[in-house]
């Protein structure tokens, strides 16, 4: 019975939160709204954006699309290729460099590719990538990995090539770890790009760098504000996605 009750209440869960988190971020944009809210945080000043907040928070909601969409689009295949049998030193090495994205500070991956790529766009969704890429290639590998061996054989034994397995059983089965890796990407990867106004990329980091800089703690919180309401809906939503388990059967025993 509590199975099937979670089976059915999940999903509306899910429906629920990413309906209210995106309204909360929608009231918070309106003009007005969150710098009433921070004004007493502000020492009496009067708090002006420009840009305005909505254009700040699609700014920082393109880099971070643009950013998980490159970490899938390399993070998946790179994973499907170390997984193939016979490339365990490869499967290992490809981690440990993944790994370094999320070892070395952001500010050092854009400080040295600042030189290279100017400012801007460019050196942050650089920086975003190689942090974003973590999760999605880890969740990856664990997900394909943990396809039953025994479903492989039998779809050897009926005849199936590698590439129909990938397709048809691997990645199907595999489909709730790559897509848990993608969402946890665009959740880290909206607290990252914050990060990206200190090289003029702009987004909610700009009212959280200016809010240092001021000693401002309204401008602060305002952009901290957005960015978590931002980061919630994008889970949310990327949640909806999420395979649902099935309800139990009614013959199960553990009814």
């Amino acid at each position: 019975m509590t199975a099937r009750l979670s089976g059915r209440l999940l999903p509306r869960a899910r429906a629920w939160e990413a309906l209210l988190w995106p309204l909360l971020l929608l009231v918070c944009l309106l003009p007005g709204v969150l710098p009433r809210l921070v004004q007493p945080l502000s020492a009496g000043e009067l708090l002006g954006f420009d840009p305005p907040l909505w254009r700040l928070t699609l700014i920082h909601l393109g880099l971070v699309a643009a950013a998980t969409l490159g970490a899938a689009l390399l993070g998946v295949p790179l994973a499907v290729a170390v997984t193939r049998p016979g490339r365990e030193a490869l499967r290992h090495l490809t981690e440990s460099l993944v790994g370094l994205g999320q070892t070395v500070p952001t500010f050092a991956v854009l400080a040295l590719a600042v030189p290279v790529l100017g400012f801007g766009w460019p050196p942050t969704l650089l920086g975003l990538l190689a942090y974003g890429l973590v999760p999605v290639v880890s969740s990856g590998i664990a997900g394909l990995l943990a396809v039953d061996r025994g479903v492989l054989d039998a779809a050897r034994g009926m005849g199936m090539t590698p590439s129909q397995r990938l397709r048809r059983i691997e990645l199907p089965l595999a489909r709730p770890a790559l897509l848990a890796g993608v969402r946890t990407s665009a959740v880290y990867n909206v607290g990252t790009a914050t990060v990206g106004a200190a090289l003029g990329a702009g987004g909610l980091g700009e009212p959280i760098i200016n809010g240092l800089s001021q000693q401002n703690t309204g401008l602060v919180l305002a952009g901290a504000v957005l960015s978590a309401l931002l980061a919630l809906s994008l889970d949310a939503w990327l949640g909806l996605a999420a395979p649902t388990p099935p309800a139990a059967s009614p013959t199960d025993p553990g009814l």
